[in-house]
């Protein structure tokens, strides 16, 4: 294994651990021992060099002074934050101890883990943690929080996350990114989109917010929130009625072709119009362009899967490269996910074969709050790694609440203190994503990269693998696949003959080139993995699971209770809550900000830069009010998941105002789809 921490000095490859599609290589500058530098690698093929400031600062999250160095044993009230420091035989001893006697009363349901992709590798994201809990017969999570709705229309509709592969956009002639702010999301893409632009290529943004990336658009196009099926719906009535369809294609690679043509012929450009706040002259402009270019490119963002509708959303826009023939040209079709080539062996890593019993229960995370506060047979004790649900997960105030139980044993594994670890009964130092072994899986580009450890252990901290380990031995767990090593657990994972796709790429593979590419010629366009074997415009399975078979618009659910829908996205320097505590990425970033149009503004008493108070019937919290055409009426639009004030006041939670019912598909969260008023905050 990896010789690099012995090393002081030099320079050694690296891969970005952030839960980002880009997934950068990185080369890290170490002087006597420690990191002075993170650079992009400029070999890497796809990344080619380039970082975002989230990764560029990351040294200073490493070493930040508030960075966790022991295990922490709570003194003080939930919530308070009052720790004292204790040993690790001592904090592994109080959380199985706990464990042993809930199991013998309660059963192992009784305990829950909760987890989502804080740290990308995939050791640490899914690997020891599922053995332990499956092993123990824990309650099981649902982790749907992210792209749960949209893959599942995705899959409906393709079979699975397979897309255009990014390196050959470089030739693509029409660019849609679709509910992605993919300058501060997907940087890459909007590099190889600048590339292709150069060659005369142009760039149209569809969006809720006229975010960076809809300002560097050739065209920006404002819509609604939760219409962007309509929308795509409008594109295919045009499209059929102007005869810019590729009737080859849809017959030799597609089902329900035929029953489409009839059924979007309801959603003229006047009724989708009015749905979508899109101009009917903009809808025709928009499909001409799309119908008339090729290659054509559909960026199809996590946006617009964050809604009731979110799945079908992203199935209707799926349909279209299908009905254009685009998935036939180099550069053409459309990317929603691309993790069906770099599919690993999830059985062998995974083990769910230790979950004897089949029937243990199963809790979908974007309802913490009710799971913690209305089972008839409570959640007894939460283990919280790779996240931070006090400030992530919707309706975050009920989470809280939650989490206050004093009757809840809590655990959390951080590298800080974070707003979720003030509520822990014990507290684990992580290590961060540079201290550990682990391989990645881009669920953009076709690379997959291995990262070896590069730096020594912060203080006391251990990875995930390790706190398993520790933990499977205390609590009398014999079986080897407990204690199975971190290269282990790799080469069981890349041993996968299912997927051929996957060939080149081993763990020795990896140690010797750093990236190893999957072998596409496998996939597409006549091997898909649907039931037909071909793109399901009509899915029979979506019709059995109580879904419209045709791609269709279906409002959303608060209709009318307050004025504005709220939009919570993303930020250009955080990532979720990563880095919402660190002064150097606060400091880039500023301040929270709501969006708001002009005339709802001014109908509300409300100008540019004052301070505003933001509720509904969950929550409410405070930001600063930034007024213009940046958003429709009746949308509001806030940009990132700020930390908590230092008295500890969450006074930005935005979540403490998001719906935590599911989406249409997948169990997905519906982050974008409640509404709020907004009013000028009292002096």
């Amino acid at each position: 294994m990896s010789t690099y921490i012995d090393q002081q000095d030099g320079v050694f490859p690296s891969v970005c651990s952030l839960d980002c599609p880009d997934q950068c290589g990185l080369l890290v500058h170490k002087e006597k021992g420690k990191i002075v530098k993170i650079a992009g690698d400029p070999n890497h093929p796809v990344t080619k060099g380039n970082i975002c400031n989230k990764v560029r600062n990351m040294a200073e999250r490493i070493y930040d002074t508030k960075r966790l160095t022991t295990p922490l044993k709570r003194v003080g009230a939930k919530g308070e934050g009052s720790f004292e420091p204790i040993s690790w035989e001592e904090a592994i001893s109080i959380i199985t101890s706990n464990w042993k006697q809930m199991i013998a009363t309660s059963g192992p349901e009784s305990i829950l883990p909760y987890s989502f992709y804080g740290n990308m590798g995939n050791l640490s994201a899914e690997g020891m943690d599922r053995r332990f809990f499956h092993h123990m017969g824990a309650s099981l999570l649902e982790r749907t929080i992210c792209t749960a709705a949209g893959s599942a229309g995705y899959k409906y509709t393709m079979g699975g996350s397979i897309g255009t592969d990014p390196e050959d956009t470089v030739d693509t002639q029409l660019f849609i990114f679709w509910g992605i702010n993919a300058v501060s999301t997907n940087m890459h893409q909007v590099t190889l989109a600048q590339q292709a632009r150069k060659k005369g290529a142009k760039v149209i943004v569809i969006d809720v917010h006229k975010n960076q990336t809809g300002r560097s658009a050739d065209w920006f196009i404002p819509i609604l929130p939760g219409t962007d099926s309509a929308l795509a719906l409008g594109m295919m009535h045009i499209l059929f009625a102007e005869h810019k369809v590729d009737q080859a294609f849809m017959e030799q690679y597609t089902v329900g072709h035929e029953q489409l043509r009839e059924h979007v012929k309801q959603y003229d450009p006047a009724t989708v119009s009015a749905i979508t706040g899109v101009p009917v002259d903009d809808l025709y402009r928009l499909t001409r362009m799309y119908g008339d270019a090729s290659p054509s490119l559909i960026r199809i963002g996590n946006g617009l899967q964050h809604h009731d509708n979110g799945g079908m959303n992203v199935r209707t826009i799926t349909c279209l490269p299908a009905i254009t023939g685009q998935w036939l040209v180099r550069g053409g079709g459309a990317i929603k996910s691309n993790t069906f080539q770099l599919s690993f062996n999830e059985e062998a890593l995974q083990r769910p074969d230790l979950l004897i019993n089949r029937n243990t229960r199963s809790f979908n995370m974007n309802q913490l709050g009710r799971v913690l506060l209305e089972e008839s047979e409570p959640v007894q004790s939460l283990y919280v790694y790779n996240s931070n649900p006090a400030v992530v997960t919707p309706e975050s105030s009920k989470v809280r609440q939650g989490l206050a139980r004093e009757d809840l044993f809590t655990v959390v594994h951080d590298l800080f203190l974070t707003e979720t670890a003030k509520y822990a009964d014990i507290v684990l130092p992580a290590t961060s994503a540079f201290e550990n072994t682990d391989f990645y899986a881009s669920y953009w580009h076709h690379y997959m990269q291995i990262q070896q450890p590069v730096i020594a252990r912060y203080g006391e901290s251990k990875s995930n693998t390790e706190v398993f380990r520790l933990l499977a031995t205390a609590m009398g767990y014999e079986e080897q696949a407990l204690q199975d090593s971190d290269e282990q657990l790799i080469r069981q994972a890349l041993d996968h003959p299912a997927n051929p796709a996957l060939k080149p790429i081993t763990y020795d593979s990896l140690v010797q080139h750093q990236y190893v590419k999957a072998d596409r010629q496998y996939i597409f366009p006549d091997r898909l993995p649907t039931p037909s074997g071909k793109i399901e415009l009509y899915s029979k399975d979506m019709e059995r699971d109580g879904l419209p078979p045709l791609p269709t618009y279906t409002p959303l659910q608060e209709q009318g209770t307050h004025p504005y829908i709220f939009v919570p996205g993303p930020n250009h320097n955080f990532l979720n809550s990563t880095f919402s505590n660190n002064a150097k990425h606060i400091g880039l970033e500023k301040t929270p900000k709501l969006f708001m149009n002009t005339t709802d503004a001014q109908n509300a008493g409300i100008e540019d830069g004052d301070w505003v108070t933001v509720w509904n019937e969950r929550g409410s919290c405070e930001l600063l009010a930034t007024v213009g055409e940046h958003v429709l009426p009746g949308v509001v639009v806030s940009q990132g998941l700020w930390a908590d004030t230092d008295n500890n006041q969450a006074t930005h939670l935005v979540n403490a105002l998001t719906p935590d019912r599911l989406a249409d598909m997948g169990g997905g969260a519906t982050f974008f789809s409640g509404r709020v008023d907004v009013m000028k905050k009292s002096s």
